[in-house]
């Protein structure tokens, strides 16, 4: 039985960090003594003290036999699974390397038409062809949800030779599909189920939170342990169980992904925020759910606002589960976008969104958000409705907006091809029915709205000026401006 008390990793680190030596190894900045004085006014010095390299007593995150192996362990044995990597690149790479380690040239992959951009960059790397399904949707409040059971059996039915099925679980809304169901299905044809779970690290850790990818039977997942825990921007974990995915494959695809000098104050900041979980992991969620409840119920009772809740009425099965700790708020009732009212929470009352869409605001209430963070949330909305209200924009106007954007996309080339391929940039009006050549998307939360090898169309294009003309903006090209696009010549 491992002891999740121990961190053996960033005890290695803080020991080295305090050993008196004379160093001639990289970082430049040897130990602090030659880092610029405005950063280090900033950051302090103690931390540069710890920036360090693959010493010997800091083992090899590519080769892994001492204290990051034994961190490793204790991670898989914390969050459910039989064997875990530590990640310095973000849950990017972890989702870049699933695909690079399931899928070839010419294999096909099942995934939702919403997944992150990384997953693109995962088709373009390791020219796997995507069969995308449409996710469920709802109109009205203009949210995808998770693809259904149904809709990855109709697949794997039409495509049995597909190498692997990727989903989403949670999306950026803490939406939570059938994954269980997911799971079945995928292993009917034993082929793996991957899974984008970077907005789920928390799931293991309490039992009002939805069922973690693991447990639901996912064969791999990743987790972007910095967006709901206590770890440091940029670092994850990639989780796998089964024997359907070759561990060799994962680790040889990481090495192409990750860079070759990972950051230890990364690393060691994995090995603290799995320790504070498998420790005091239940009690932490308690108190996070505690707040989100409190911030729901007050919010939901403000006229004009409503929160996305679980549905009522009917069975929806792209839509089993919720994250309650994440908060979408509709603001549209009040007459503003998303984008307005981000704005102004962000200006007027300091209240900082994760992200705004045409009619909503997203919100991650987490582990290190406190009662004072909810009550200045609760009263900048409340001081919204009241002095912020419009009446010359309805529900209604924003809907059509929406419901203009066409979910059906047609893949010409598949998206490496695309990618590499002699292209051209032109003015935005002269591309319609020409094939992307780059990924275009609104940001965030990242979710491509074109990517290489697709066909442009006119109601995409409008789609994406209607966002950038609301306030919202757009990333992935090379003019961000959305003037032009790269197409394949």
């Amino acid at each position: 039985m491992l002891n999740q008390n121990q961190t053996p990793l960033l005890d290695a680190l803080k020991a080295n960090a305090a050993r008196p030596h004379a160093p001639f190894y990289t970082p430049g900045h040897k130990l602090g003594e030659g880092i610029s004085q405005p950063l280090a006014d900033l950051l302090g010095k103690a931390v540069f003290c710890a920036d360090l390299t693959e010493l010997a007593d800091l083992d090899n995150l590519f080769a892994p036999q001492g204290v990051i192996q034994e961190a490793q362990q204790l991670a898989a044995a914390a969050f459910g699974a039989s064997q875990t990597w530590f990640l310095v690149n973000g849950s990017t790479c972890g989702i870049e390397a699933a695909i690079l380690a399931t899928c070839g040239t010419g294999d096909k992959i099942i995934l939702p038409r919403n997944v992150h951009s990384s997953a693109i960059a995962g088709l373009i790397l390791s020219g796997a062809i995507p069969i995308f399904l449409n996710p469920e949707y709802d109109p009205v409040l203009d949210i995808a949800h998770s693809i259904t059971p149904n809709a990855v059996e109709s697949a794997l039915q039409q495509h049995p030779d597909a190498k692997a099925v990727l989903t989403v679980y949670p999306t950026y809304y803490g939406v939570c599909g059938d994954l269980s169901a997911i799971a079945s299905i995928t292993h009917q044809y034993n082929i793996p189920l991957l899974v984008d779970e970077a907005h789920g690290a928390h799931f293991a850790f309490h039992p009002e939170l939805p069922t973690p990818a693991l447990a639901a039977g996912a064969d791999l997942t990743v987790q972007s342990t910095h967006k709901v825990l206590g770890a440091m921007t940029q670092a994850s974990m990639l989780h796998i169980q089964g024997n359907r995915i070759d561990c060799d494959r994962i680790s040889k695809a990481l090495q192409l992904v990750q860079s070759t000098s990972p950051s230890y104050l990364l690393l060691a900041s994995l090995d603290a925020a799995r320790q504070q979980m498998a420790i005091h992991g239940k009690m932490l969620m308690s108190r996070t759910l505690q707040l989100a409840e409190e911030a729901r119920t007050r919010i939901s009772q403000i006229p004009e606002l409503s929160v996305l809740q679980m549905p009522q009425l009917e069975e929806s099965p792209g839509f089993v589960a919720l994250d309650k700790t994440r908060l979408t708020v509709t603001v549209s009732g009040l007459g503003l976008t998303g984008f307005e009212a981000d704005e102004i929470l962000d200006e007027k009352f300091a209240v900082t969104a994760e992200f705004a869409s045409l009619q909503h605001l997203t919100f991650i209430i987490s582990l290190g958000n406190t009662p004072a963070d909810i009550e200045q949330l609760v009263q900048g909305f409340t001081t919204l409705a009241k002095e912020y209200r419009r009446s010359n924009l309805t529900v209604k106007n924003l809907v059509w907006l929406n419901l203009d954007r066409t979910l059906d996309y047609a893949l010409q080339l598949s998206p490496r091809e695309a990618f590499f391929a002699v292209s051209e940039i032109l003015p935005l009006t002269q591309t319609n029915k020409r094939i992307c050549a780059e990924i275009v998307c609104p940001y965030p939360p990242g979710i491509p709205v074109l990517m290489p090898g697709e066909v442009i169309t006119k109601s995409v294009l409008e789609y994406l000026q209607q966002i950038q003309a609301m306030g919202g903006f757009i990333s992935g090209c090379n003019d961000i401006n959305l003037k032009t696009l790269k197409v394949v010549k």
